[in-house]
């Protein structure tokens, strides 16, 4: 069974021109030479009805691929919870709002990283019991958002992984966090 296809529109074909012109076609094929499409430069770039350019998505998504985040190395967890290791560093976010711990948390990671840490402790808290009249209360706030917070695209690149920390450092109400090499200066020490 054949699929009926419509023409494209001049919009689309635009587009499209924009796509392929940031990719080369496989060894022995050629770009479509009915949509229009020629090697990179050839085309003008399309617009949209306000005049201003049309950006594809893959063009304005960041041009690093950012790491992804993952849990510590089994050898690293062993090593803290026998105390044969000891974080370099610690913050406590007990009593913080979340828009007040995502900050501080973002500044003690930039922090951390630019003196070199290798393993720090976020110390989350396991959040306060409800009242047993109000069953289905939020309960670790902090807990639960932490772990999101450390997976986000503003801190992967300082992340390497993280791992619920030992009983003697806090267990569910704490984290280690695993910290990449600095590769260049902070953008916080930029600010001052």
């Amino acid at each position: 069974m054949k699929r009926r296809s419509r023409p494209l529109t001049s919009e689309e074909r635009q587009l499209w021109a924009q796509v392929a012109a940031g990719v080369r076609p496989l060894k022995g094929r050629a770009l479509d030479p009915e949509l229009g499409v020629g090697p990179p430069g050839d085309a003008e770039a399309p617009r949209a009805k306000s005049g201003a350019p049309l950006v594809a998505p893959a063009a304005a998504a960041v041009s690093t691929i950012l790491p992804p985040v993952g849990s510590l190395e089994r050898r690293t967890v062993a090593a803290l919870r026998r105390g044969r290791q000891g974080v370099d560093a610690a913050i406590d976010l007990h009593g913080l709002r979340q828009d007040d711990a995502h900050r501080a948390l973002r500044a003690f990671l930039h922090r951390s990283q630019g003196a070199g840490f290798k393993v720090v402790l976020v110390i989350t808290g396991k959040g306060a019991a409800g009242a047993p009249s109000v069953p289905f209360e939020e309960r670790g706030v902090l807990r639960r958002v932490v772990p999101h917070w450390l997976r986000l695209p503003d801190l992967r690149p300082l992340v390497v992984g993280f791992e619920e920390a030992a009983v003697r450092h806090g267990g569910a109400g704490a984290l280690y966090v695993r910290l990449r090499r600095a590769r260049g200066p902070s953008p916080l020490d930029q600010d001052a």
